[in-house]
């Protein structure tokens, strides 16, 4: 039985973390979303809130299991016997980080194997950090997002104070 992690902070969930979830779960037996709890990053929603809407998305596909982890993330697919790790390519620049990523991974954990799934086209632009500035700014996500993400999303945002910090360095304001 093939087992796989595809591992990411998932702030939000968007359409290109689907799409690759759902091919991989084609390429394997049994598919693990892991929300990783503590990214260097600011989160707009909670762990809680990351795992929810993951499950949510997934609760039709029974080979799709969703949880949240810490720490290394070949620790957690050697913990829960994931042989395989997958991950989403979009651009060139994507190619290069995971590849330094994967060496680094063989050398602390050499049974788990990393998979680069390249994104469909229509997915190339999106991240997370775009929905949630096009998101802040009022930009109408209904294409990058499920229908349940996007409505978090806005209710997050109308609790937000303007003092709190959810846009990246680089913007679309610019």
């Amino acid at each position: 039985m093939l087992k796989a992690v595809f591992p990411g902070s998932f702030d939000p969930i968007h359409n290109g973390h689907i799409d690759i979830a759902k091919r991989a779960a084609k390429l394997v037996d049994e598919l693990v979303i892991a929300v990783y709890d503590k990214p260097l990053k600011n989160f707009l929603l909670t762990p809680e809130e990351r795992i929810e809407l993951a499950k949510k998305v997934f609760i039709d596909n029974p080979k799709i299991q969703v949880c949240g982890y810490s720490g290394l993330t070949v620790t957690f697919c050697e913990s829960i016997g994931a042989q395989v790790m997958i991950r989403g390519l979009r651009v060139f620049s994507d190619f290069e980080y995971e590849f330094r990523m994967a060496l680094a991974n063989h050398r602390l954990t050499p049974n788990v194997e990393m998979l680069a799934l390249i994104t469909s086209e229509e997915h190339t632009f999106l991240s997370s950090s775009t929905v949630r500035e096009i998101a802040s700014l009022g930009g109408n996500i209904s294409t990058m997002v499920p229908p349940i993400v996007e409505k978090l999303l806005k209710k997050k945002l109308n609790d937000l104070n303007e003092s709190d910090t959810i846009i990246p360095g680089h913007t679309l304001r610019d």
